[in-house]
């Protein structure tokens, strides 16, 4: 039996399926956990799916920010962007199904001595607490989407408060899970920055080397960054390698940390669109 860690699909099935193949995977034996993002961008969106939803019982994934506006704009809270390619799945004969499939999936998983999630952990929180505070969003997600849609997005605050209540303390959580990248040496987020570490700016370093971290009794298994492409280190990995972009698409071992990739066949010229 196999465990891999799969990085940001966004509907790129043909290097989803030649990665599969790849590793030789069996849906009865091996599991695969996915870094979301399984939408969006790509050209298979809906196809991609309706894959992973067949596969619910050994394909884990967490919502990645594109799954997000995918839901958005399903509950008519969020704007198609020129260059989304979610329409197939808007125009899909299951797409109640399927949003009802994908609101399903969690912010946060938890196994053993990895954590799951898309975009990284708040430095000050214990993978405890970031358990609990992603609980808290895909309570009102699961239950009322309406109410969580309507206020998710924005980029305030853009630090952490114990005190912070209400629809700003949903929309903070849900962006560290999501969106977060880098922050400034005052733990404050920078969304605008999603290029490679040794182009950071003055001032600012990636969220998982804030210092005083509290989340490194785990190691943290993420994607969303594809500038920073596959990296190892500081208790983490990171696998979004860019499958989207010219890059590939990556497996990353869980038992031996070993690594098989394949090669991007979706080459997208899209500045600024990484959001």
């Amino acid at each position: 039996m196999a465990q891999y860690v799969i990085g940001d699909i966004q509907g790129c099935l043909a290097e989803f399926q030649s990665l599969l193949a790849k590793i030789d995977f069996n849906p009865g034996t091996d599991t695969l956990w996915l870094t979301g993002d399984l939408v969006n961008r790509g050209p298979q969106s809906l196809a991609t799916l309706r894959l992973v939803k067949q596969h619910d019982g050994c394909m884990q994934t967490i919502l990645g920010n594109h799954d997000l506006h995918l839901l958005a704009v399903h509950y008519g809270y969020g704007k198609l962007k020129r260059a989304d390619t979610i329409d197939d799945v808007l125009n899909a004969p299951d797409r109640k199904e399927l949003i009802s499939w994908l609101r399903q999936q969690p912010l946060y998983y938890q196994q053993a001595g990895y954590v799951l999630v898309h975009a990284g952990i708040w430095p000050e929180w214990t993978c405890t607490q970031a358990q609990l505070l992603a609980h808290e969003v895909e309570t009102v997600l699961q239950n009322t989407p309406e109410q969580f849609f309507a206020t998710m997005y924005g980029n305030k605050p853009t630090h952490w408060d114990n005190n912070l209540s209400g629809d700003a303390r949903l929309r903070f959580i849900t962006n560290v899970f999501t969106r977060m990248r880098a922050l400034t040496d005052n733990n404050v987020m920078d969304f605008d920055y999603k290029g490679t570490l040794n182009a950071m700016p003055a001032h600012h370093l990636p969220w998982f080397k804030a210092s005083n971290r509290q989340n490194t009794d785990k190691t943290i298994l993420f994607g969303h960054w594809s500038a920073l492409g596959l990296y190892e280190g500081d208790n983490v990995v990171c696998v979004d390698t860019g499958a989207l972009w010219g890059g590939s698409l990556t497996a990353f071992n869980l038992d031996d940390r070993s690594v098989v990739q394949t090669p991007s066949q979706t080459r997208l010229n899209l500045e600024n669109l990484m959001y």
